[in-house]
């Protein structure tokens, strides 16, 4: 395959498989949660990261990553106190991260709204060899955070009251899923995009969910749909020159239309399964019933 051979698009490929498992390995929990935009406004936020980091001469990725956990640790304070403004709270947070990007990479030496595009849709010649490196490390981090804690953070993302009494540190638990979905988005950020990273943190965990009954298989599915359709938009991407990070997240899409038809048709074989296994000796015949309510 000729993509093999250019250096760009071996960095691409490998970033792409890293956002894959990523992202939704993250979402399963956000879903969960029913904070399914978080990673939105954490995009948000990270915005101004990358032009802090064009204007300091610094790298955009761990720039971005930085003002993004601090953003979703501010964003989880302000879910736990800011109960009656929190919502305003937290639009002022989005949109002033927004326009915090575009203006510091405009004052950046050099810098232009064309630098911050391909930070908002993603690119795939511009992800460096540091890039890369970086990715790998925020990736590995995501993993053992998503893996590792797996029973605890879907715990929390149940029920918090019921953990807490069970001894868990729910606060702690919180802040880390912030922190972890702030994580992913600035991995994802070169390659989707960060406008369009929370879709691919949402969309295959709802996928997955048409077909999928337990947390285990759920997010097993969701993570082969992630890298499927990373994989597949970074491909069409190099050789038929359209977005990447578009491409990407309509492939997502269309597979959740796919999965939801046949969704249908599987839950109605499920159900008939389910009736013709029950024991015809444990269903009341509808004679007697008729005629003991007769009788009454």
């Amino acid at each position: 395959m000729d993509i093999l051979n250019y250096a760009f698009m071996q960095r691409a490929l490998l970033a792409a498989v890293l956002v894959g498992v990523t992202a939704p390995a993250i979402g399963i929990y956000l879903v969960q949660r029913r904070q399914a935009l978080m990673g939105d406004g954490i995009g948000h936020v990270a915005m101004t990261g990358v032009g802090l980091g064009f204007l300091l001469s610094w790298s955009p990725v761990w720039m971005a990553t930085l003002v993004s956990v601090l953003g979703a640790v501010l964003m989880e304070l302000i879910r736990w106190y800011g109960r009656t403004r929190g919502d305003i709270a937290l639009a002022m947070l989005f949109y002033g991260g927004m326009a915090g990007g575009v203006m510091f990479i405009n004052l950046a030496p050099g810098g232009s709204n064309a630098n911050l595009t391909s930070y908002l849709f993603g690119s795939l010649s511009t992800v460096s060899e540091s890039d890369v490196t970086a990715i790998c490390l925020l990736a590995a981090f995501v993993v053992l955070v998503t893996l590792g804690l797996r029973r605890q953070l879907f715990a929390v993302s149940q029920d918090e009251e019921f953990a807490r009494v069970t001894g868990l540190p729910v606060r702690a638990l919180n802040l880390l899923t912030a922190v972890t979905a702030a994580v992913t988005v600035t991995v994802a950020m070169r390659v989707v995009g960060l406008l369009l990273v929370s879709a691919l943190m949402v969309v295959p965990v709802a996928a997955a969910q048409q077909l999928s009954r337990s947390f285990a298989a759920t997010f097993a599915v969701a993570v082969a749909i992630g890298v499927a359709v990373t994989l597949g938009g970074t491909v069409t991407s190099y050789y038929q020159d359209v977005p990447p990070g578009a491409t990407i997240v309509l492939l997502t899409i269309g597979a959740f239309i796919v999965l939801t038809a046949l969704a249908a048709p599987l839950a109605r074989r499920r159900a008939r399964a389910a009736a013709d296994a029950d024991p015809a000796e444990c269903r009341v015949p509808a004679g007697r019933a008729a005629g003991d309510e007769v009788g009454v």
